[in-house]
Formats: structure tokens, C-alpha cells, sequence
């Protein structure tokens, strides 16, 4: 599958999954397939930082949807993650399941075009924003660029529709994922298929 779109909220037709059909359609009209991949509305685990996933790239816990994500992570070529506003911040199960995913299948993700989505009644948008964001800046990705921050308004998924502004944001961002993907397939065999890699140093403040 060319992009993956993980819709974390616990909605699984709602606003959210909405803003990944708008991505989806732009996708589909510049000839790029995608799925829509639904986290759940069951308890999602969240890391304890054991470190267990390290050897294996699949987390010691098996009891939600979290490893079969991660499994259908590795072979995207791109990736939308969206996400509920609750209390200003991305729904719980999402924030759950992007620690584990990124540290389980973070390797497999690197260096690939990414994108957050979020969506809210009124407000806590671009607070949301920046907690998913920085998955993709510490994980060497790509990120997609828009037109406005990446954000849809409305209590129910019809309202979304009525977002023009949103709307829009959200064709650009399938657009500018379409776009990506083809530079990077015409990249591949040639020195322009991966960056320069370098090693990360790991300090802390104790002397």
C-alpha cells in the first residue's frame, strides 16, 4: 500500500476519518492508492520504555491492535496520522499507540513522507498538532507541507465538509503527498534514495 492514513480516533466514521477521505480522494485523482487503517475504540497499552522492541521491531505487548499496525507500517511508501482533540491534545489511544508504534517500527518509517491531522469542535488544534509533529521530526521523516496547519472543525463528520478552509488543507496535503512519493520512487537506485546518514549522539544533562 502506497500511504497509510491511521485514523486514532475512537470514532471510526467521524470528523477525523472524514479529513483522511478528503487526503484519500486527492491521492486516488493523482494516482496514488491508500487505506485507511481504524485504531480502535478498545484500551490501547501504553509504553513502559523495557526497551523489549529494540531486537524484534514488535512490542512485548500483544493484546491490542498496536503490532498488527506496525506490521502494515513497514512497506508504506508515506503516512497520515490523525487524530481527536480531547482536552487539547491528541485522543489517549493515539498517543498511546505512536510511542509504541514509533519506537517498534520507527526504522521502517525513516526517511519517508509524513503528515498529522487533527480534529476538533473549536479549539486545542495546534496544540495537538505539535505533540504528533514531533513523531515525524525525531523519526528522520519527511514532512508534508500544506497550506494552513492541518486541522478540520466540526462536531460531526458532515460538519466537516462545511470546513472549506479544512477542506482545502486537506487536498493540499494529498497533493503534496502524491507529489513526494513520485520523487521518491524516481529516487530509487540512484544517490538521491536516502540522505547522508548521521549518527545520533546521545547526551543527557549530568555531568
Amino acid at each position: 500500500m502506497s500511504v497509510i492514513m491511521l485514523n486514532g480516533s475512537p470514532h471510526k466514521e467521524g470528523c477525523t476519518y472524514t479529513a483522511l477521505t478528503i487526503i484519500a480522494k486527492e491521492l486516488k485523482d493523482q494516482g496514488i492508492d491508500s487505506e485507511i487503517i481504524w485504531l480502535g475504540n478498545e484500551p490501547v497499552r501504553g509504553c513502559t520504555g523495557c526497551m523489549g522492541c529494540k531486537e524484534t521491531a514488535k512490542c512485548i505487548y500483544n493484546d491490542d491492535a498496536v503490532n498488527a499496525i506496525a506490521e502494515r507500517l513497514r512497506s508504506a511508501e508515506g503516512y497520515i496520522f490523525g487524530a481527536a482533540v480531547h482536552y487539547a491534545s491528541p485522543n489517549g489511544n493515539m498517543v498511546a499507540a505512536m510511542d509504541r508504534l514509533f519506537y517498534s517500527a520507527g526504522r521502517y518509517m525513516k526517511n519517508k513522507p509524513a503528515a498529522a491531522v487533527v480534529s476538533a469542535r473549536r479549539a486545542g488544534t495546534t496544540a495537538s498538532l505539535e505533540v504528533l509533529n514531533k513523531y515525524i521530526t525525531i523519526n528522520n521523516m519527511i514532512m508534508v507541507p500544506s497550506t494552513y496547519w492541518n486541522m478540520v472543525h466540526g462536531s460531526r463528520a458532515e460538519d466537516v465538509l462545511k470546513d472549506e478552509e479544512g477542506v482545502s488543507v486537506m487536498r493540499a496535503i494529498g497533493s503534496n503527498m502524491a507529489w513526494l512519493v513520485k520523487l521518491l520512487r524516481s529516487a530509487k537506485g540512484t544517490e538521491l534514495e536516502s540522505p547522508v546518514a548521521i549518527p545520533k549522539a546521545r547526551t543527557n544533562f549530568i555531568r
